[in-house]
């Protein structure tokens, strides 16, 4: 007898399915939903956000994002906050941030 498995999807894939509430997570190969966040959690990660920015994001050396799609060596994760290196930040030639997932960290 010959055991048949559903082949998993590819990054590919996954990145082309509609963004959900709260955020689903590819990684090896599984989607996994991450836990809807709770108001004291929220608070707490606004507030780390902004204390991060008030210092960092002035002086152009960093920048805090709340739940932004992180994709690189095969995984698209949402980290409850990223702090990128200003250089790190894809920006549009207004200077505007780019909207869409970051690529490699």
């Amino acid at each position: 007898m010959i055991a048949l498995t559903e082949p998993k999807l590819a990054l590919e894939g996954f990145l082309q399915l509609p963004e959900i509430k709260p955020a689903s997570e590819f990684i090896d190969g599984d989607i996994i939903q991450k836990p809807m966040p709770q108001g004291e959690y929220s608070r707490l990660q606004g507030k780390l956000c902004t204390v991060i920015n008030q210092t960092a994001e002035t002086a152009k050396i960093a920048c805090a994002f709340p739940e932004l799609r992180c994709t690189f060596s095969g995984a698209s994760i949402v980290p409850d906050i990223v702090v990128l290196r200003w250089e790190r930040i894809p920006l549009l030639p207004s200077d505007r941030i780019a909207n869409g997932s970051i690529p490699y960290l």
